[in-house]
């Protein structure tokens, strides 16, 4: 991990980018502890185990941080595995205690972690404007209408080339990069610009879990074009260009305010993360499940440093009735 000089504390930016290549991350001995025992006092120790989506995973690392830097003998062990990769090979057959993702459980993946005495708790944990992005010197598009994204990334008949879409743009091959199909931004993306009763997503594209590798790609070829979350995005401004689109009012560009607002659509959306109720009779659990919801109304960390639009007051408080019904119930 990379540190910053100047503070001895792990730059945000940086351990983004190095995270990103990574794709899995324990977080255990990253960060200095907040002083004293390390542990508040409190005597929590133990291990939580967290998978699932790409997305969520910069707000789960900054928020095991901080929990770290406060409870020094707990450790969190972050995997990202994209949201249904999570579910179903570490959630449901009862190897994780939370679920990060970007689009909600299904109801095949309930059924799977009910068959294995798992009992998912959602709760939303903040707002993500996934984001388009293209080229630096791909000079002839700002904006995009959605029936164009729908042109690009369809499987039926999908373009080849940029004036396939528009006949303004260029007879250029485009080069196209994503996430896999394991991945809830994947799934949004259909649902929002492909239609879930539509042909499908095309498959002749460089598909990665890894948010990081489609900057690289996107950056590297002036015919790319690819989509994330706003989160990667905003930590590298300088290496792509991301696109406004425009669902029928006119373009709007990704952003925090229009993801908040709700202008931004199709694509902004919810995340979640989901505790494993049965996870939460262990206290050190509990108490760092309650720490994510009590900090995701935080404009420090979510906003400013992460890069998604904070829950206001009253979301936070229903999901905090939700997760502590939850922990009751864990708990007896």
């Amino acid at each position: 991990m990379t540190e910053d000089p100047t503070s001895g504390r792990v730059s945000r930016r940086k351990f983004l980018a190095a995270a990103g290549s990574v794709g899995a991350v324990g977080l255990a001995g990253c960060t200095q502890s907040g002083g004293g025992d390390g542990d508040g006092g409190d005597g929590l120790s133990g291990t939580v185990d967290i998978a699932g989506s790409s997305t969520v995973f910069p707000v789960a690392t900054a928020m095991a941080e901080r929990f770290e830097s406060e409870h020094s003998e707990v450790d969190i062990n972050i995997q990202s595995t994209g949201s249904g990769g999570g579910f179903a090979n570490h959630f449901c057959p009862g190897r994780t205690d939370f679920n990060n993702a970007s689009r909600p459980i299904q109801p095949e993946e309930e059924e799977a972690c009910s068959n294995n005495g798992v009992t998912p708790v959602e709760l939303t944990v903040a707002t993500d404007a996934l984001t388009v992005v293209v080229n630096n010197e791909a000079d002839w598009v700002d904006c995009m209408t959605v029936e164009e994204l729908r042109q690009i990334w369809s499987a039926e008949e999908p373009a080849t080339t940029w004036s396939d879409v528009n006949d303004d743009w260029p007879d250029r091959e485009l080069e196209l990069y994503g996430p896999t199909d394991a991945s809830g931004t994947y799934d949004y993306f259909i649902e929002a610009v492909l239609g879930e009763e539509g042909p499908g997503h095309r498959q002749d594209y460089s598909a990665t879990e890894q948010d990081r590798t489609i900057i690289q790609g996107v950056e590297g070829s002036e015919g790319a074009i690819g989509y994330l979350g706003f989160a990667y995005y905003s930590q590298n401004t300088d290496r792509v260009k991301a696109l406004g689109i425009d669902d029928g009012d006119g373009c709007v560009e990704p952003s925090l305010e229009s993801a908040r607002t709700g202008e931004y659509t199709p694509l902004s959306r919810p995340l979640f993360t989901y505790p494993r109720q049965e996870s939460l009779a262990e206290d050190h659990v509990a108490e760092f499940a309650r720490f994510w919801v009590e900090n995701s109304t935080s404009q420090e960390i979510v906003a400013d440093e992460v890069g998604y639009v904070p829950l206001n007051d009253a979301d936070q408080s229903e999901m905090m009735d939700r997760l502590e019904t939850a922990i009751e119930n864990a708990q007896g």
